[in-house]
């Protein structure tokens, strides 16, 4: 039997200085002991850029796709498409994993999601989490954690970021994947999902670390989010 792939896809736009980390925090994931018997195949969509972010991607040994789109939902979906066509005629693709390239997963990020995976999850949605030295991170925390129940209960969260996301492939194909959005791609992919009946987790577990920068990538993504919230002193 071939061994499993694993398609870790990062969108990037100019992000030659923060993309390092993300690449790096990446590979120590895939070096897991759980994944032994997986390959895991990175693929850096380079959308629009202006900078080195492809080289630098290149240089860590990912597979990069250059794109100028200037829009997250299709960025995402190529480099999809680009690790299934890849990987075709060697393993199959059985798991996408999506972060960002602002963003640091831990190094069990990957053998949570195929773990839950192997419990019939068909999609793994997951949180994020700001440094702790940003003035934000307490704020933050506070809004985005105000559902949450009592310690020792189960978190099932509202949010979706495609800093910290996975999918089966057959569910992702079988929902269309990302769809052309320039912004809440993620939304609604998971919302197909939910909406076809596939089996989507929503777990605090795993949390990613991102960054907390105010100028935004994507118009309407996090970084505006973070943006428009109440400053400590404003609280």
């Amino acid at each position: 039997m071939s061994a499993r792939t694993v398609a870790v896809v990062v969108p990037a736009h100019d992000e030659e200085a923060l993309l390092p980390a993300a690449l790096a925090a990446i590979g120590r994931a895939a070096r897991h002991p759980a994944l032994a018997a997986t390959r895991v195949l990175t693929v850096v969509v380079a959308d629009g850029c202006r900078d080195r972010t492809s080289a630098v991607a290149r240089d860590a040994g990912a597979l990069v796709v250059d794109t100028a789109f200037r829009n997250p939902g299709r960025a995402r979906a190529a480099g999809v498409r680009q690790a299934l066509a890849r990987a075709e005629t060697a393993a199959p693709v059985i798991w996408i994993a999506t972060t960002d390239a602002d963003s640091v997963v831990p190094p069990d990020w990957l053998a949570h999601q195929l773990a839950r995976a192997r419990e019939g999850w068909q999609a793994v949605v997951g949180t994020v989490v700001l440094p702790l030295a940003s003035p934000l991170a307490t704020p933050h925390r506070i809004r985005y954690e105000a559902t949450r129940p009592p310690p020792g209960t189960p978190w099932a969260h509202p949010h979706v970021h495609g800093a910290n996301l996975g999918v089966a492939t057959a569910a992702y194909l079988d929902v269309g994947g990302f769809p052309c959005l320039a912004t809440g791609e993620d939304h609604a992919l998971v919302d197909a999902l939910e909406q076809r009946g596939h089996r989507v987790l929503r777990t605090a577990r795993c949390p990613v670390l991102t960054s907390p920068r105010l100028q935004a990538r994507a118009q309407g993504g996090f970084g505006d989010y973070l943006a428009a919230m109440p400053r400590p002193a404003e609280a």
